[in-house]
């Protein structure tokens, strides 16, 4: 059975641009882990009319419908009264709803506004989820169709229809989907498909250069879908398989992985939700490693995405923002003249930030990276984006140049992943210059 969910994503900040919509994705791919597919976002505006309009034709086409956004107290909050209008349904006091929302309160110590209270009203046949972490209780309502009309469902079907409503705040939906909406659609629905994905990620070779060496690769199909996606200095290649066998489902994802894994190699990075820091950071671990960080144009940022991993206090030692001259010679002992001779973005001065920010905390790899992140700053000789990154070991210091396109802070991550890359080659010892001992 082919079970179809429409993912609905309410507010006007959203249409306006004021947030980004990360809500619709994430539904999605949680769904489709087990086994449903959402063909269909919708992104509309807190509009009675519109809210109605849309509930009712997406009832009408889709087995499940899940709505997030306006289930707040405020006068703009206006999901739950389309429910009640679009299924005919009245908004019934709830006084267990009531009692959680008072607890919220109390809990944070703070005076509960009356507002609060509307969030207590539950559209009558509806099943209302706890919110563990905010006020809102999210909805799931299930339906079967009497006459063209819709009704609350009452007895087991075999294709029945289910509305889930959910607040907009993305950590507070995470929690309800994860912890019980999840749970019950796989009760109700019984999903006779298996879709599994596998995401390959990739760093150090332009997508261009992806797509030519697994080109026949991604034309593979079937039950098969293959894409290719470009992020700052990271491809990935995703490879989803749909089948009634879990058993197949994996031998096919295998076999395909391990052939794009024959084309790309050590270009291979992690899988799935890994990311760079923390592979980098499990080799740090595996080799009994520790790294120091001087950093100029990306302003703590590698710091920053080195310390997000838990755990990172066993390998990470130290981490300096010297970002003028002044800092860089009385932090670092980097020479005036030396500056001055070649200037602060420069493979020297890289080089020696690498090297004494490593030699100040005695950690067995010290990093440095100057630059010029724009949009100001950039000449002929040096334009924005020219980046140099410099790795230093007991043995040798390297440094490598980079001249990345895009805005400031796309410039500043691109270095800040390409930092990571290095020290990840140099601990797999398959860095062209092998500079670790």
């Amino acid at each position: 059975m082919d079970i179809r969910a429409t993912v609905i994503c309410i507010g006007n900040e959203i249409l306006l641009g004021h947030i980004n919509n990360t809500n619709a994705q994430y539904i999605s791919q949680r769904l489709v882990s087990i086994g449903i597919k959402s063909p269909l976002h919708i992104s509309i505006p807190d509009n009675h009319q519109t809210i109605v309009s849309f509930i009712r034709n997406s009832l009408a086409d889709s087995d499940i419908v899940v709505l997030t956004g306006g289930l707040g107290p405020t006068v703009d909050d206006i999901t739950l009264e389309c429910i009640s209008m679009a299924l005919h349904k009245k908004l019934i006091f709830n006084k267990k709803a009531a009692e959680h929302i008072k607890a919220h309160f109390k809990k944070r110590k703070l005076k509960m506004p009356k507002n609060n209270l509307r969030q207590a009203l539950i559209p009558e046949g509806a099943k209302y989820i706890l919110n563990n972490i905010g006020s809102a209780p999210g909805l799931i309502i299930r339906f079967h169709r009497v006459g063209g009309r819709i009704a609350t469902y009452a007895v087991e079907a075999a294709r029945s229809k289910v509305l889930i409503a959910l607040p907009g705040v993305p950590f507070e939906m995470h929690d309800m989907l994860e912890k019980t909406v999840l749970a019950y659609l796989k009760k109700y629905f019984l999903p006779d498909l298996i879709i599994k994905s596998r995401v390959i990620k990739i760093t150090g070779l332009a997508e261009s250069k992806v797509n030519e060496k697994v080109e026949d690769i991604l034309k593979i199909s079937g039950n098969v879908q293959m894409g290719i996606y470009p992020h700052p200095e990271e491809i990935t290649v995703k490879i989803t398989v749909t089948d009634k066998s879990a058993k197949k489902v994996n031998s096919t994802i295998n076999k395909i992985e391990k052939r794009v894994k024959s084309r790309l190699g050590n270009y291979i990075f992690g899988y799935d939700n890994e990311k760079l820091e923390e592979i980098a950071g499990k080799l740090l671990l595996k080799k009994k490693k520790t790294l120091s960080i001087a950093e100029s144009c990306t302003g703590g940022l590698l710091a920053n995405r080195i310390t997000d991993i838990s755990g990172s206090t066993k390998y990470f030692r130290m981490g300096v923002v010297t970002y003028s001259n002044e800092s860089k010679n009385k932090v670092l002992n980097i020479p005036i003249e030396t500056i001055k001779k070649h200037g602060a973005v420069s493979r020297q001065v890289a080089s020696l930030m690498a090297k004494n920010v490593r030699k100040l905390s005695n950690s067995s790899i010290g990093i440095g990276i100057s630059g010029i992140a724009g949009p100001a700053g950039g000449t002929k000789k040096k334009p924005v984006g020219l980046i140099y990154i410099a790795l230093s070991t007991k043995t040798k210091t390297v440094c490598k140049e980079h001249r990345f396109l895009g805005q400031r802070e796309i410039i500043k991550f691109k270095a800040t992943q390409a930092a990571l890359n290095m020290i990840r080659l140099t601990l797999l010892h398959r860095h062209r210059n092998r500079p670790l001992a």
